[in-house]
């Protein structure tokens, strides 16, 4: 949520978020009167309040129950105004970074790097639903069955890669060693600090939620009404909470979280679009990062994070390109968004893996979450969050780069301490 004297003071520059974002239809202008009302409700509670002092001071019982009764209905006014305000502010979009580039949608979004050679193969090569179906490896027609379209069993060696990954992830994230060279490899200077492993859990209550800012798009999400809890679309969405309405001293900052949880989404609105394999699931695994810092260290910290993807997918060896998201196609709560893609050789192109993004204070102003500098001021801290694996995606990306053309895969190199094995065969059963 945005500051209101930032909001007072930014008119235009509001404005010009909500029409990027493609946010229409906020009444910008209701929600400053909203709020000049809402200091003459609270002064006028703070009135009844000193005269009730005077009238307890001087014994006037009468006068007393006179103000007990003004000071409800005051109250009863300011609650109302802020009731309304609220449900306008909480509707208005984080502001773009200067750098974020304007567009209406993913058209818009900016490659600003590139790394890896995409693999010349001596075949055509496969997708990964033909791989996976032609080594047992990946079951969707039996997981329909089960549970529905969009859900899938992954067997054998290529579970074991799974759990690889993930290894491989909470090693770089507590690893001192690897933390500085990925800083090193991307030339910045900041607090290279471990992150702190963590499973969270995978339901939350829809409050909460809502106040991440990441409830809507509410048809996303699976919300199970009679309990007023919703799953998780993915592991920050419980982490940025775990210092909700807490005052962090600075010098704690920055605090940072790695955690893998299985995510969940509808994935509504997209009917007959990446029906095969594993790319589009209602249900998957993440890795991901949270951190909270210092205000003045958010943008680094975003840029750490990056080069932390960067480093894991380098480690990898699989082909991928940077995007800074535009307007049009970036979170309501971001500030600055970055992606990844990785190359897909056996379907010619680049697909989303990886997001990066910095919110500011835009997600602690909802959740409470204060730093208290040595002078004693306090303000919200500047939270990130980013992808470390979206599992299925990585996994996507290893069995298409990596296939050969007696339709074996080989495991990367930094993953075959976990997965016990240089190649993934076919599963005999």
């Amino acid at each position: 949520m945005l500051d209101l004297q930032f909001i007072r003071e930014n008119e235009t520059i509001v404005r010009a978020a909500i029409q990027n974002k493609n946010r229409q239809g906020i009444d910008l202008e209701r929600a400053l009167e909203l709020a000049e009302e809402r200091k003459k409700a609270a002064g006028a509670v703070t009135e009844i309040n000193r005269q009730r002092n005077e009238a307890q001071k001087n014994r006037d019982a009468e006068a007393g129950k006179r103000l007990k009764d003004e000071l409800k209905a005051a109250e009863e006014v300011y609650q109302t105004i802020e009731k309304e305000l609220v449900s306008i502010l909480v509707k208005i979009p984080n502001i773009p970074s200067a750098d974020t580039p304007i567009g209406p949608d993913e058209s818009g979004n900016k490659v600003i790097r590139q790394w890896g050679e995409k693999r010349e193969f001596g075949f055509t090569p496969k997708a990964h639903w033909d791989i996976g179906r032609d080594l047992g490896i990946i079951d969707s027609e039996k997981a329909a069955e089960v549970s529905g379209a969009r859900y899938t069993y992954l067997k054998g060696d290529l579970a074991m890669l799974q759990f690889a990954l993930i290894q491989f992830a909470m090693k770089v994230l507590t690893s001192p060693d690897d933390l500085q060279a990925a800083a090193t490899e991307a030339g910045l200077e900041l607090n290279t600090k471990a992150f702190i492993p963590v499973v969270p859990p995978v339901m939350m209550r829809s409050q909460v939620m809502n106040r991440m800012a990441r409830l809507d798009p509410i048809d996303e999400r699976y919300y199970f009404e009679k309990d007023d809890v919703v799953f998780v679309g993915s592991a920050e969405h419980t982490l940025g909470p775990l210092h909700m309405d807490e005052t962090i001293a600075e010098e704690r900052l920055p605090i940072r979280y790695v955690g893998y949880s299985t995510a969940f989404r509808r994935e509504a609105g997209s009917y007959g679009k990446d029906t095969k394999g594993i790319l589009r699931q209602h249900q998957f695994d993440k890795i991901e990062m949270e951190s909270f810092t210092k205000p003045e260290d958010g943008i680094a910290e975003q840029d750490f994070m990056v080069a932390l993807q960067e480093y894991c997918m380098r480690k990898l060896g699989l082909p991928y390109q940077v995007m800074l998201i535009c307007t049009g196609d970036m979170g309501f709560p971001d500030q600055r968004q970055i992606d990844i893609e990785t190359w897909m050789p056996g379907q010619n192109t680049y697909r989303e893996t990886h997001s990066a993004d910095y919110v500011g204070g835009f997600q602690a102003r909802r959740l409470n979450t204060k730093v208290k500098r040595s002078s004693g001021e306090s303000e919200p801290v500047h939270m990130n969050d980013a992808t470390v694996f979206a599992v299925g995606r990585t996994l996507i990306a290893i069995l298409e780069n990596y296939q050969n053309e007696d339709g074996t895969v080989t495991v990367p190199e930094a993953l075959r301490p976990w997965v016990g094995k240089n190649v993934i065969e076919k599963v005999v059963i």
